[in-house]
């Protein structure tokens, strides 16, 4: 064909300058020839075109859809909490004598911690101990009197009796604050920190020890409140700590907020996971994802395969046609989405063979040949 070209301009140039003298037949000739030769390669480059666009087939991967199950998940960043996180304080005032536990230590419920000084308390109750004895002996002498023998009044007989109600309850109060002396952890759980040593001068109120409770640990996230309706306490919860490693923990929602913040519009909740081992750590990163709505027989498919066009979306599908496959567009109605997949709530059905590779290529009735079929993406 070039060569033609190049013949048919040399042709032409030579004719030019052969104009100002008489043109002999041959050459007249030999150009007729040219141009027509020209002329009939031409039709055939644009039938040939023609010819090749119409045969265009374009090679496809499809995916034959069904029904299958869905979950849409609820996902959030999440931190971890102690499950309780107590500040012990002195119960009495005295000097501190003696440290029991050391910090990073495992404590029971009740277990003795420290020991305040408690000496003028333990002089106190000997001290008390000794009128409520007196008080009720001679309260015993008087009813036996009075009630028997007959002898003395009534008004003696009673205020015995007082005295002995009140000196016996002057020894209880002292002898249970000589036993404040002695803090004691009021929950089970890790001695985390110590705010005294030996020798320490504390009164009533003074924080002393901090403990906290692990296991259970406790992980706190905020939800938008745009799920607020579809939150309830119970809901499947899967939390997964990356720094770890392991796999995720399984368990349910066990408080949902009932205000939402107004700083990031979020309403607190609260997942409560099993740490016999304490590897969770109090303010560790988790991520996790909460079970928003299990759908059931529902057409799924990759989102890669969904086009998004100018007032929608939409899918294409392999279809037979005279015994040629054919590309056929299908307009959709998208339901939730999850992790590179999505609900199609209308445009597709099972059986239909969605195109998962090479939807970018092909317009609806475009010839096409399928290369491969994939196995479902559940």
């Amino acid at each position: 064909m070039n060569y033609v070209r190049r013949t048919a301009r040399i042709s032409l140039a030579h004719a030019r300058r052969q104009a100002a003298g008489p043109v002999s037949g041959g050459l007249v000739l030999a150009f007729g020839f040219v141009a027509l030769g020209l002329a009939g390669c031409g039709d055939d480059v644009q039938a040939g075109s023609a010819e090749d666009e119409f045969q265009r087939i374009i090679n496809v991967e499809v995916l034959p859809l069904e029904l299958e199950s869905f979950q849409e998940q609820i996902r959030l960043t999440g931190t971890a909490q102690a499950n309780r996180d107590v500040t012990v304080s002195a119960e009495e005032g005295g000097v501190v004598r003696e440290i029991l536990v050391e910090k990073g230590t495992v404590v029971e419920e009740g277990q003795p911690l420290i020991r305040i000084d408690s000496s003028i308390l333990q002089s106190q109750v000997a001290e008390a101990e000794a009128r409520a004895e007196l008080a009720r002996e001679t309260w015993e002498r008087r009813r036996q009197l009075f009630e028997v023998d007959g002898v003395g009044s009534e008004l003696a007989y009673l205020e015995a009796r007082y005295q002995a109600e009140q000196a016996t309850a002057g020894l209880a109060s002292l002898t249970e604050r000589l036993e404040r002396t002695v803090v004691r952890a009021p929950i089970g759980g890790i001695l985390e920190s110590r705010e005294v040593e030996v020798g320490t001068m504390v009164s009533a109120g003074t924080p002393v020890l901090r403990i906290v409770e692990i296991d259970p640990v406790k992980v706190v996230g905020g939800v938008p409140e745009r799920f607020s309706a579809d939150l309830a306490l119970g809901a499947p919860v899967s939390v997964t700590f990356d720094v770890l490693g392991d796999g995720p923990l399984l368990g349910e929602v066990h408080y949902v907020g009932a205000t939402v913040s107004p700083g990031n519009r979020t309403f607190q909740t609260e997942m409560l996971f099993p740490n016999p081992d304490r590897v969770i750590k109090p303010e560790m990163v988790a991520r996790v994802e909460i079970l928003r709505r299990d759908l059931q027989d529902v057409v799924v498919v990759p989102q890669e395969a969904v086009v998004r066009i100018e007032d929608g979306f939409v899918a294409f599908v392999a279809t037979s046609e005279g015994g040629e496959e054919i590309a056929e567009v299908r307009r959709l109605v998208l339901g939730p989405s999850q992790r590179n997949r999505i609900v199609v709530e209308e445009g597709l059905e099972p059986g239909d063979r969605l195109i998962v590779v090479g939807q970018g290529q092909v317009a609806n009735g475009d010839r096409i040949q399928v290369v491969g079929t994939r196995g479902s993406d559940r």
